[in-house]
């Protein structure tokens, strides 16, 4: 039974992040873009695209980091010391992005400092974001199921890398995002800015791809047996065939589509993800079903997780619908 457990509550950890990136990673995304204008009515036609949302968004990071402490509590005190001064960090620029964003608009005409605090709160929380999976992909160390190494582990190359690769696929997300909200030279903008993020997202894909296997035996075993390379092909191949529709959904000055094709190649390197760590909860010594809780408190925290996520789903979904269509300047929520 605790196998079965440990494989339920990965799959809906994996879900709760998946859902956070994608959806918090937009509107960074849009925190992230904010110093491409300096023009007032553009500033603040990007912020109430996301007005709505942000604070929604975050609440499955909440359910994450919850469900970690829950369902895999060894995990938990492993990664919390060995990741705790990014996950620190991120958690001060989520903090100081939303103080900014309700700050912002009081604060008006002086609000010059709570421009730069959207700007810098989200790019560091973005960044921080990537090194914490950074970190987690290279390993820790771990003895005596605790852990073993110091408070700068996980500052190494790769992990700076994953933190930049992370905020240009944020920036992706929210530039897609403008495509689809917004109209005129903003919406413009949008396309613009998306098609250079996507490029770099491919770059960073690429050589993020060639770096794990190579420095990671564990990765290259994983992807490049005899075995599972035939059967994990597909995964490169939708991944391109996700960039090309990107890119000529951009070009044809769709709206909806790229913002799809964006969360496609999010949802793609996540799948690319899982299959490198799996089934490690602790890369590379602890598994999910070392890891996972007692059978008791796995089954009362996944009751809990049974009758909340229904209601987060559909409160998500109510909150999207009540706000779709564009946001035209001079009007929004805020």
């Amino acid at each position: 039974m605790e196998d079965q457990l440990a494989t339920i509550w990965g799959v809906l950890l994996g879900f709760a992040v998946a859902m956070y990136v994608i959806l918090d990673g937009f509107d960074l995304g849009i925190g992230i873009l904010f110093p491409s204008t300096s023009i007032e009515t553009e500033r603040d036609q990007m912020m109430n695209t996301i007005a709505p949302f942000w604070d929604g968004n975050e609440t499955w990071l909440v359910l994450g980091g919850g469900g970690l402490l829950v369902a895999f509590p060894l995990a938990y005190s492993i990664l919390m010391p060995a990741l705790h001064v990014p996950i620190l960090v991120m958690l001060l620029g989520l903090v100081l992005r939303g103080v900014a964003f309700e700050f912002r608009w009081v604060a008006k005409p002086h609000h010059g400092w709570w421009d730069r605090a959207f700007f810098w709160g989200s790019l560091i929380a973005a960044f921080s974001q990537g090194c914490v999976l950074g970190g987690l992909v290279q390993g820790v160390r771990v003895e005596n199921n605790e852990f073993a190494g110091g408070s700068l582990d996980w500052l190494t190359p790769f992990s700076l890398f994953c933190g930049a690769a992370i905020v240009a696929g944020y920036a992706l997300l929210g530039a897609c995002w403008l495509n689809l909200k917004t109209t005129g030279l903003l919406q413009n903008r949008g396309r613009r800015y998306a098609k250079a993020a996507l490029a770099l997202v491919l770059l960073f894909l690429v050589v993020v791809s060639l770096w794990t296997p190579s420095e990671i035996p564990r990765i290259a075993e994983r992807w490049f047996a005899g075995h599972n390379l035939a059967f994990l092909w597909p995964v490169p191949l939708a991944t391109t065939g996700a960039a090309v529709f990107t890119y000529e959904s951009l070009r044809r000055r769709r709206e909806l589509a790229p913002f799809l094709g964006a969360i496609a190649l999010f949802l793609l390197g996540f799948v690319g993800l899982g299959i490198s760590i799996f089934p490690y909860a602790v890369p590379p010594t602890i598994t999910i079903y070392s890891a996972v809780a007692p059978p008791a408190s796995s089954i009362f925290g996944l009751l809990g997780v049974l009758f909340v996520l229904p209601l987060v789903l559909v409160y998500t979904a109510f909150v999207y619908w009540t706000f779709r269509g564009k946001i035209i300047p001079g009007h929004g929520y805020h």
